[in-house]
Parts: C-alpha cells; sequence; structure tokens
C-alpha cells in the first residue's frame, strides 16, 4: 500500500509532481487524525478513519484538484461539482503555490461533517 502511495507522486511530472507531494504534506499535517490510504488506485485521506478527500489529476485539464467526500454539503465558490453526485473538487493550479489559506478554509468546513 505505501509502495503504491509513493509511486502515484514518484511518477507524475513537474509541475504536478510538487504540486501534488505539497498538497499531501498539507493535509496529513491538518489533522493529526488524518491518515493516508490507498483506494479506488488513488490516495485518499480519512479523518477519523473515514474518506475525508483525495488527490487526483483532472482527465481534461491534466491539473491536480483535491477531491472533497462531502462537497456536496459545503458551498465554496472554487467548489466544482461537474458529474458527481456526492463529491466536490477544487482545482490547483501546478505553476502557483497551493492556496494553503483556502484549502485550509474548506477542509476546516468538510471536518465538521465528521
Amino acid at each position: 500500500m505505501k509502495a503504491d502511495i509513493d509511486a502515484f507522486y514518484h511518477y507524475k511530472e513537474e509541475p504536478a509532481k510538487g504540486c501534488l507531494i505539497a498538497l499531501r504534506q498539507y493535509i496529513l499535517q491538518f489533522d493529526a487524525r488524518i491518515t493516508e490510504e490507498w483506494k479506488y488506485k488513488m490516495p485518499v485521506f480519512c479523518y477519523k478513519g473515514k474518506m475525508f478527500c483525495y488527490l487526483w489529476m483532472h482527465k481534461k485539464t491534466q491539473q491536480p484538484y483535491i477531491g472533497i467526500v462531502q462537497g456536496h454539503r459545503i458551498d465554496h465558490p472554487l467548489l466544482i461539482q461537474e458529474a458527481r453526485a456526492k463529491m466536490k473538487i477544487m482545482m490547483i493550479d501546478p505553476d502557483k503555490p497551493p492556496p494553503f489559506r483556502t484549502i485550509g478554509s474548506i477542509l476546516k468546513k468538510a471536518a465538521r461533517f465528521y
């Protein structure tokens, strides 16, 4: 499992690789109760043992994004529903520093549902 998670990040090309690694580190340090697991062939972050968010690359734009599991319950202008029923995503521009303040605000809102 750990090898699969590490490989996910290792084989990405820059600048997406660096962006995803920074997001990973930020999410893991956000709260001590967040753990990283390998589910559905992607890195998934669990909060108190339940799926919380995940990192992935958008198929059309090839931009990294954070998927928020309880996103449908959060109203934020940077969260996009697309064709998902429950989850919303936040696109991240890999050529700019990640907006950690905004990400933290969204994660804080999402944590209230756990």
